[in-house]
């Protein structure tokens, strides 16, 4: 019987070697985040139910099956607990990002996500999104002034040499690229936190 504990053991301690983080993921892929926390809830409970909402349909099989394994192995002491747990965060992160037709990347540790999507969970949470949308319109408005003021001050300069104009050229480019991309995300166009639905567009959101 011990032996077939420690075989368990370190098969899932070779699935965490095998899906650890590489990059960066997105909100969901960190241990703080909506699906770990659903997660937990459901290995405390003993329950399955609380994550299946986080996969697709075809999916629940492997969940179910991940979700009896490490129930089985956490009780067997608090190392193998925590190995247990981890394994299943792992596995359900995995299988909900397939299921978004987004890469798995791994979890990021807790406390990592960034500050307006916290915001959106509290706005979630709190029934509430006014706090949120002045935070991201204020940051947008700051956004859109900093590339303003950059780019009419290479316009001033633009025809004085080639050079100062192909400042000047950069620095348009930059500043219509950023309020476009900020439009259409405004219209909706986003896609999976973390990416962008327009490779082309290059330009970052924040002005350096």
């Amino acid at each position: 019987m011990k032996v077939k504990i420690i075989g368990m053991v370190i098969a899932i301690g070779f699935c965490l070697l095998l899906f650890r983080p590489v990059i960066s993921g997105a909100h969901c892929d960190t241990l703080d985040g909506p699906v770990v926390k659903a997660a937990k809830i459901a290995l405390e409970k003993a329950d399955v139910t609380p994550v299946l909402k986080w996969v697709k349909k075809e999916q629940e099989k492997e969940i179910q099956e991940a979700f009896k394994k490490t129930l089985s192995v956490r009780t067997k002491g608090p190392d193998a607990k925590e190995l247990a747990d981890m394994y299943f965060f792992e596995t359900l992160v995995r299988l909900h990002r397939a299921g978004e037709g987004a890469p798995y990347t791994g979890l990021k540790p807790a406390g990592s996500v960034d500050p307006v999507v916290a915001a959106a969970d509290k706005a979630l949470e709190g029934g509430s999104v006014d706090d949120l949308k002045k935070m991201v319109t204020n940051e947008a408005s700051s956004g859109i002034s900093k590339h303003f003021t950059h780019a009419f001050e290479k316009k001033k300069h633009a025809d004085e040499s080639v050079e100062a104009g192909r400042e000047f050229v950069e620095a348009y480019v930059m500043f219509v690229h950023y309020v476009e991309r900020l439009y259409k995300e405004a219209q909706g166009s986003a896609g999976h936190p973390g990416e962008t639905n327009n490779p082309d567009h290059k330009f970052p959101l924040h002005y350096e």
